[in-house]
């Protein structure tokens, strides 16, 4: 059973949870000898521990962190790294890893990935980084057995950098926030509340990481219980859990929109530390005495049964059996999500998949950061041990999330056990978690151990009449579905042993293979450049005022990064902002990319010195129709800018993938209009791409998909630290006024903003 707490709450000598009350001081003096002070308890979390050894600002409410590591894979790092080069990058100031698990195929437009890997490896040795090839690793399995430390914090360019079980705070982000480290610039937030994850009991058996994880997710992530903020795993319940169990939770933490995580940790962390040749990393961390929280989840580990979370959200999380004993049900509630997302475009059933009274999948997969762990693997081989997928439709693969990984399972054995059973054993690669690789057909259901299961994410292209669909479940119960040739099956039906596997850490396959050049830039090293790899497009300032079209309009209750620019086989085209820019919404909003191009051409005839109106020429009517309400307009690129926004009522939701909101700048955005955003991670890509985090209030819209929103005085508003923006929306001759407003915004962010983008900004 989870459940959270409406109130915040003291934790006694890492064990004693006492619900803050009108009674709380009382219970906790008579447990520690003395009345607590809330504000010092505060600061006996792990997390605050943590960050105040990172913060360089002075103030523990407005936190600049500086990260002792940074890490990026091949969809992100070439971005990175071009934007840091033209904002002045002479060396990595701080270890900087660049992993290909993710671009690893290079089966996408000939050369490009390819080309892109040789630019990491050339870019590692000019500025003095690491280069981890394809197939090596996942990115953040090398990250816990090369980079975490106890107490250490790193930021990632991948959404799912989430190390706390090892005692490292960690950070997904933007690409952008990246460059700000590389440029000795610092991460700036207000002091994040903390959570705890209050752990007791121990899992059943049968019940594995996953289960636990989407069973939080299921709990917190619809309420927002523990969005933006630290979540640190404290109780008795922990130390039931082995290190990979723990990793296998922490990694999920990302899809319950929370900020970081961070555990306690004991003998069995020390133990990981000491088998991958690092004990001297390993640091004993656990809250003070008294140590107070802003919230509490509770997790008893004992009442926690085999999971799946139903597509299209991790959050869809149910228990195996409840969904086979409700199979119409939970099936015809799937397919009136999937009306949601993709409205009559397609035709979606999954009725036909009930045979014989029971749920018949297609695909199993056990993959990437959150699936390919050794114990996950291990156990799955144990279940399937003696049985057959069959010679059917259904297929399984299996994904080690590291060579080191996969070495330990060729040698004891389970490799060989998986592959009698008609298992498919590949090559470390993050492919399945975000449709790259092992696409369903057309109308298939794939049950997964990885993080993701947002519609399209596994690869299908709805444009072209596709649909398949993700369930997440956990590596055992996979594996008892497919020992069960494909009837979904949780693995407490498994009556057999698990045996008990130790694991020997190979260091000398990462010495031979990976480029590490300890720190030592080599200024005359030469980058390499592919064909594909351009530069970003001059990006211009903020303007007076804005003119902008509506060009979309997204009234689901979540828009995810997926949908806002697609995962899968566009990965290939991030290294090129034009090109990647042409995929934009295309899978929510075909005719996304079309209209804001048309639009754009006003601003790029303004910037040639052009008249906008020949551009766009239905342009003339509405700066004329905005004129008649007193504003002041001239057609020069201080006084002006035209572009386009973007309606959505909750955006960005998932990766950090900083294209998301880039592609939208580069195709003349200026401004994302929403209720709330999903993620601090997407805003902040907003924000660093120039672009408005604007807010507007639930309700009915002012306006509609295609009218024009007129931002007068927008400069000096963010200038003046408004606390309302002044809007006037334009439809035809028709004007109505209203306002938004920005949220908290930085001095630095302001000023990237008021700059067009953190590369201008850096150039100031």
């Amino acid at each position: 059973m989870i459940t959270t707490t409406k109130t915040g709450a003291y934790l006694v000598n890492g064990t004693d949870l006492i619900e803050d009350s009108a009674e709380a001081l009382e219970a906790v003096a008579a447990k520690t000898g003395k009345t607590p002070d809330k504000e010092e308890a505060k600061k006996g979390t792990i997390a605050y521990s943590i960050l105040k050894a990172h913060n360089t600002s002075g103030n523990m409410d407005d936190l600049q962190i500086k990260f002792d590591k940074l890490t990026s894979h091949d969809i992100t790092y070439v971005g990175i790294i071009q934007t840091a080069r033209a904002s002045g990058l002479t060396k990595f100031p701080i270890p900087y890893v660049l992993t290909n698990c993710h671009n690893s195929l290079c089966a996408v437009g000939g050369t490009i990935n390819e080309d892109d890997h040789m630019f990491g490896l050339t870019a590692a040795k000019k500025y003095g980084g690491m280069y981890v090839p394809p197939h090596q690793a996942v990115i953040h399995q090398f990250a816990r057995e090369v980079l975490a430390t106890g107490g250490g914090m790193i930021l990632g360019s991948d959404s799912h950098t989430r190390y706390g079980a090892l005692g490292t705070m960690a950070m997904g982000e933007g690409g952008p926030e990246l460059v700000k480290q590389l440029l000795s610039q610092t991460y700036d937030i207000k002091m994040p509340g903390v959570i705890a994850i209050y752990m007791t009991g121990e899992p059943v058996k049968g019940v594995g990481p996953q289960d636990v994880a989407l069973a939080i997710i299921g709990e917190v992530f619809k309420s927002g219980y523990v969005k933006n903020k630290v979540m640190e795993f404290v109780g008795p319940g922990v130390a039931s859990l082995s290190a990979d169990f723990r990793i296998g939770v922490d990694v999920m933490t990302t899809e319950t929109t929370c900020l970081s995580s961070i555990w306690q940790t004991d003998d069995e962390i020390e133990s990981f530390y000491e088998i991958h040749g690092r004990k001297e990393d390993y640091k004993k961390l656990s809250p003070s005495d008294v140590a107070y929280y802003d919230g509490v989840v509770k997790v008893d580990l004992s009442t926690i049964r085999p999971m799946i979370a139903m597509p299209f959200h991790p959050s869809m999380a149910y228990e195996i059996d409840f969904v086979n004993a409700n199979l119409e049900q939970m099936l015809h509630e799937t397919e009136e999500r999937a009306k949601v997302s993709f409205g009559d475009k397609i035709e979606y059933s999954l009725k036909d998949k009930i045979v014989d009274g029971k749920f018949l999948v297609d695909q199993g997969i056990i993959a990437g950061c959150a699936g390919g762990g050794f114990e996950n693997i291990c156990a799955a081989a144990d279940i399937m041990k003696g049985r057959y997928i069959g010679a059917d439709k259904f297929t399984m693969s299996v994904y080690p999330a590291s060579t080191p990984i996969y070495m330990e399972l060729l040698k004891n054995g389970v490799a060989a056990s998986l592959l009698e059973t008609g298992t498919v054993l590949k090559t470390a690669f993050c492919g399945p978690c975000f449709g790259a690789g092992d696409t369903p057909a057309n109308n298939a259901f794939s049950i997964r151990h990885s993080t993701r299961n947002f519609p399209n994410r596994e690869g299908s292209k709805v444009q072209n009449g596709q649909i398949s669909s993700v369930a997440l479940m956990d590596a055992r119960s996979i594996a008892a579905t497919a020992a069960n040739k494909g009837f979904l099956t949780p693995a407490t039906e498994f009556d057999g042993e698990y045996n008990q596997y130790t694991y020997h850490f190979d260091a000398n396959i990462y010495k031979n293979r990976v480029f590490d050049s300890h720190g030592v830039a080599d200024p005359d090293a030469q980058i390499q450049f592919g064909p594909n790899i351009k530069d970003w497009p001059k990006m211009e300032a903020l303007p007076k005022n804005l003119v902008l079209k509506v060009v979309s309009e997204i009234h689901d209750p979540v828009t995810t990064t997926d949908e806002l620019i697609p995962s899968g086989e566009t990965s290939s085209y991030r290294s090129n902002p034009q090109g990647l820019a042409e995929f934009t919404l295309s899978r929510k909003d075909p005719e996304y990319v079309g209209r804001a191009k048309e639009i754009q051409k006003a601003e790029t005839a303004l910037v040639a010195g052009d008249d906008p109106f020949k551009a766009v020429p239905e342009l003339e009517n509405v700066v004329e129709t905005i004129k008649k309400s007193g504003a002041d307009i001239t057609l020069d690129v201080e006084s002006v800018g035209f572009g386009s926004t973007i309606f959505a009522v909750k955006p960005g939701d998932g990766s950090a993938r900083e294209q998301a909101a880039s592609c939208q700048k580069v195709l003349g955005g200026w401004a994302n209009v929403a209720n709330e955003y999903a993620t601090k991670r997407y805003r902040s890509n907003l924000i660093n791409w120039g672009m408005l985090p604007l807010i507007i209030e639930k309700g009915d819209l002012p306006f509609k998909n295609l009218d024009y929103i007129f931002l007068p005085d927008i400069r000096k508003e963010v200038e003046d630290k408004a606390d309302t923006i002044k809007a006037v929306a334009v439809s035809g001759d028709q004007t109505k006024e209203f306002t938004m407003t920005l949220g908290d915004l930085t001095d630095h962010e302001r000023q990237i903003i008021l700059d067009g983008c953190l590369i201008n900004f850096n150039r100031q």
